[in-house]
């Protein structure tokens, strides 16, 4: 048994506001990897479902040399950072990895994020790189971005900012990227354009810049002394529902047992009409097993190993009354 100290892992920040691709660009990561490195991810999610850590999991595995970590149910430096950090020590203590990848949820706090790493216990176990944020040009003309205080902050404590997507923007977008970076983030801030979040992984090489200071929680945050639906037991009805909503969003997530097989095209056809900012879904269906992940740039649906059960998670300003029956209706009889 390697019972090695962990010492000065590089650990990167990947933030960005919904749908602005940083779980494509962590997937791209992972594929460029060096073979003989492990990995550590430690992802965070709005919704109290989780679906990432499946998203990964169905592509990457331990046998691959990368570990995943989940934190559902919203920010996740909520209660003086006591889930992250918890899910953190496990996945260090599991992985003891080469490089230590951080996505929080786009509707979290990347500042408090930091500052929990930054504290005392982490100063010898953690080396803090470059804190990456994605930017979706196209989004700097709509005010439910500039206006809001997370979108903000991402861009603040960003180190390097990927301008995502860059093949669907116009020379109107790359121009109002670089003057809304140059109002609102560090003065010496790179800046990447690309697509399909792909970029070199010496782009995460590289200290922060960011210095600790003091954070105020200035965002409510609901007590999680309770079990999150991502850990409790489905029910005899096969399948369970959570909702979330802070930030000005909605979430609305379902966990099916694994006995539960979905109709491929009827599924298809009930997801690709959904009106929303973020979908996220596993499912197992009598085709096979498939990721799907829906922006308003719309959907794409990939193909998985395999995974533990169907899961969909969605974030809007306002959701359907009629998502659960839609979804129940896919069900294979």
């Amino acid at each position: 048994m390697n019972n090695t100290a962990i010492q000065a892992v590089p650990t990167n920040i990947i933030t960005g506001f919904l749908g602005v691709g940083k779980t494509s660009a962590i997937l791209h990561l992972l594929k460029s990897k060096p073979d003989n490195e492990r990995w550590a991810v430690l992802v965070n999610e709005f919704g109290e479902i989780g679906v990432d850590g499946s998203l990964f999991e169905g592509q990457h595995t331990e046998n691959n040399g990368v570990f995943i970590r989940e934190v559902p149910g919203g920010c996740m430096c909520c209660a003086a950072g006591l889930p992250m950090q918890i899910a953190l020590n496990q996945l260090l203590s599991q992985a003891k990895p080469d490089r230590l990848l951080i996505e929080p949820t786009g509707l979290g706090h990347p500042k408090e994020v930091l500052q929990i790493l930054s504290a005392d216990y982490y100063q010898e176990i953690l080396s803090l790189q470059k804190t990456l944020t994605l930017v979706d040009a196209r989004k700097l003309s709509d005010p439910q971005y500039t206006n809001h205080d997370t979108f903000n902050q991402q861009i603040t404590i960003a180190d390097t900012i990927i301008g995502n997507k860059v093949d669907l923007y116009d020379e109107y977008d790359k121009f109002q990227l670089s003057s809304y970076i140059k109002q609102h983030a560090k003065p010496d801030t790179e800046i990447i354009l690309t697509q399909q979040g792909q970029f070199d992984l010496s782009v995460l090489s590289g200290p922060t810049s960011w210095k600790l200071e003091t954070a105020h929680h200035h965002h409510h945050h609901a007590k999680k002394d309770k079990v999150m639906a991502s850990d409790a037991p489905i029910p005899e009805s096969g399948f369970l529902k959570a909702q979330n909503e802070g930030e000005g969003f909605k979430s609305a997530g379902w966990r099916f047992s694994p006995d539960k097989v979905f109709d491929h095209n009827k599924l298809l056809g009930i997801l690709t009409g959904i009106q929303t900012e973020r979908l996220k879904a596993v499912f197992i269906t009598e085709s096979g097993v498939f990721g799907y992940n829906l922006t308003n740039d719309g959907m794409t649906e990939f193909e998985l190993d395999d995974c533990a059960e169907s899961r969909i998670e969605i974030i809007a300003t306002e959701l359907s009354e009629t998502l659960e029956d839609n979804l129940l209706a896919c069900l294979v009889e």
